[in-house]
């Protein structure tokens, strides 16, 4: 598998995320090695918050909340998936499967970091990849919070504009990626931020990440990730694993969700769930600080 890793210097100005980055070796499941980043705050020895982002975003989507949570006292770490932030970025889409990127990051928490009672956040694929590990593999898992995302198995039908990003992210014959992020953003973003978003990405060789995304959500029952994101489903549905289902007020790409999961699953209920107004798909960015405040009271409860 080839792949690119971006320059350390495209990161030195990111603004408001002083965070060093961590690194470790895994199988890339191709016969070589991938490198992958996370950045981490709080105590050691906290029970872990690990907070997963997705497309076409890293984790310096999570800067705004990651301070909020570790002088809670918990331990939170924020992975980058492979292909985005600082981890390595193979160059072909086919190399990106729901597969690989749900083992990859089994790899990362499990393997390498050994975590348990684990507390997931999940948006955008952040959920649909943090949703995978928790139904296979509950006893690492203590809660659930899902936020602007699903777990489509390509039975339930897709937003438009879901297709229409689809279509513009693989098929723009250059991506800016701070405009795709603002394009998910309520507020208006600095140039500064944007730019911080675009880092990771110098040239358009590191972006088959972004470009094949996407193209892996399940949009029939024969996609190749439809029957364990079904299975998934069905596990979760039953699990006794609190879950909050905090969605933004904004989402025209996953806000159905949100009653969904209140609805189907046995963990979300008798919770009280949030809605966070005035906050688009990337709440984080929206209203992160709110967000954070309602994760440390659901692990206070």
């Amino acid at each position: 598998m080839q792949t690119l890793r971006t320059p350390d210097e495209r990161f030195d100005d990111v603004p408001d995320f002083p965070y060093a980055p961590r690194y470790c070796e895994i199988p890339d499941g191709d016969g070589g090695t991938l490198r992958v980043a996370w950045v981490q705050d709080g105590p050691e020895d906290a029970d872990p918050v690990l907070m997963l982002h997705g497309e076409p975003s890293w984790s310096y989507l999570y800067r705004k909340m990651m301070p909020i949570l570790a002088a809670a006292g918990h331990r939170v770490i924020c992975p980058d998936l492979v292909g985005f932030g600082r981890s390595d970025k193979p160059t072909r889409r086919e190399d990106h499967s729901y597969a690989r990127h749900v083992e990859w990051m089994r790899t990362v928490a499990f393997d390498v970091l050994d975590l348990r009672d684990v507390t997931l956040v999940g948006q955008d694929w952040g959920g649909l990849i943090g949703l995978r590990l928790a139904a296979e593999h509950p006893e690492r898992f203590a809660r659930l919070v899902v936020a602007n995302t699903g777990l489509p198995n390509g039975e339930q039908p897709l937003a438009d504009v879901w297709w229409r990003f689809r279509e513009a992210i693989t098929t723009a014959p250059e991506l800016n990626i701070g405009w795709f992020v603002q394009g998910g953003c309520r507020q208006q973003l600095s140039d500064e931020v944007r730019a911080g978003y675009d880092a990771p990405f110098p040239e358009d060789a590191h972006c088959a990440g972004p470009r094949a995304m996407p193209g892996l959500v399940p949009t029939s029952p024969d996609d190749p990730a439809a029957a364990a994101n079904k299975a998934a489903w069905a596990r979760l549905s039953v699990s006794p694993t609190p879950m909050l289902v905090a969605f933004s007020d904004g989402d025209p790409i996953t806000g159905p969700m949100a009653a969904i999961f209140q609805r189907e699953m046995r963990g979300a209920q008798g919770i009280e769930h949030p809605t966070i107004h005035g906050a688009g798909h990337f709440l984080q960015e929206d209203a992160g600080e709110e967000l954070a405040h309602h994760i440390v009271e659901f692990l206070r409860r």
